[in-house]
């Protein structure tokens, strides 16, 4: 969700190294700039972001995470910031930006860098895309044809993504029923592939027994493979967020989440289900139809 954020900097002109955890390096790859990964432990992060000037020259940061902890370690690491002023990390913000209030995520992120832009003394025009456009490495797109082929996927897939760990202010993230839907792609002519990291596969197993299971890939491969996909299906997840940024078929399924703050940023996506009411087999029968359907 951050992407129409580093477009709008690097089409104003500014140089880009991109900081973050250390499973996003992957993901951002084909981006081709300078990655910086942290670990979330306040002593070694700081040192590890001034560690950028010696390699960047003076820099400044914009910093997307609402979190006061993000700000911190910009702020300790001597790097003047930007960013949404939420809560009191304001104080840390050489630039705090005007919060936008309840908007979708991409839009807020998109804000926090066009006010940037603007204290920084750029007035370029920085609308925010239909597609968020994540580049995939030729490299990449071979990994992921390599996965498959290990498995025996060799026609039409669906990519499904059961399982959303941890709660949603108490309550549990992933729809109950993917299993109900392996009868009907197989009369679609798709098999149902599943990609989870190591820590997922157990559950990913017991929620989808029947689906086939690909070993773990890095995130940039996950990409690669949701972009080949018939149809991918996930959860109100980072699946689902990952399938928009290529542009992928995707349906995705709400129970606890706000689509209009957190749904995903594509055209090609259909959302099914709401905050609160959790769709039943047919919704998401129709809803994959749809998807489907679309060129």
């Amino acid at each position: 969700m951050a992407l129409p954020a580093i477009h709008a900097l690097r089409e104003a002109g500014w140089p880009c190294a991109l900081v973050g955890k250390a499973w996003g390096e992957s993901l951002f790859t084909g981006l081709r700039l300078p990655y910086l990964a942290i670990e979330g432990r306040v002593l070694a992060d700081r040192a590890r972001v001034r560690g950028l000037r010696q390699t960047q020259g003076d820099v400044c940061g914009l910093i997307l995470p609402n979190s006061f902890g993000s700000a911190l370690g910009f702020a300790l690491a001597g790097v003047p910031g930007a960013g949404l002023a939420t809560g009191a990390r304001s104080m840390l913000l050489r630039w705090p930006i005007r919060d936008p209030g309840p908007l979708h995520e991409v839009e807020r992120f998109h804000t926090a860098a066009v006010g940037a832009l603007w204290a920084w003394g750029s007035r370029a025009e920085c609308p925010i895309p239909a597609a968020l456009g994540l580049p995939i490495t030729e490299e990449q797109a071979a990994h992921a044809q390599t996965v498959l082929r290990e498995q025996g996927v060799a026609g039409a897939y669906a990519l499904l993504a059961p399982v959303a760990t941890g709660l949603h202010h108490g309550q549990v993230k992933h729809w109950a029923h993917f299993d109900s839907l392996m009868p009907v792609l197989r009369e679609r002519g798709l098999q149902a592939v599943v990609a989870p990291p190591a820590p997922e596969a157990d559950a990913v197993r017991t929620a989808m027994p029947g689906a086939t299971l690909l070993r773990p890939v890095p995130l940039g491969v996950y990409a690669a493979l949701a972009q080949r996909a018939a149809v991918v299906i996930a959860n109100d997840s980072g699946s689902s967020h990952v399938a928009a940024a290529v542009g992928a078929r995707q349906v995705t399924i709400f129970g606890v989440t706000d689509r209009q703050r957190t749904g995903p940023w594509s055209g090609r996506a259909v959302c099914v289900g709401d905050n609160g009411a959790w769709p039943d087999v047919v919704q998401v029968l129709d809803a994959i139809d749809r998807a489907l359907a679309q060129p």
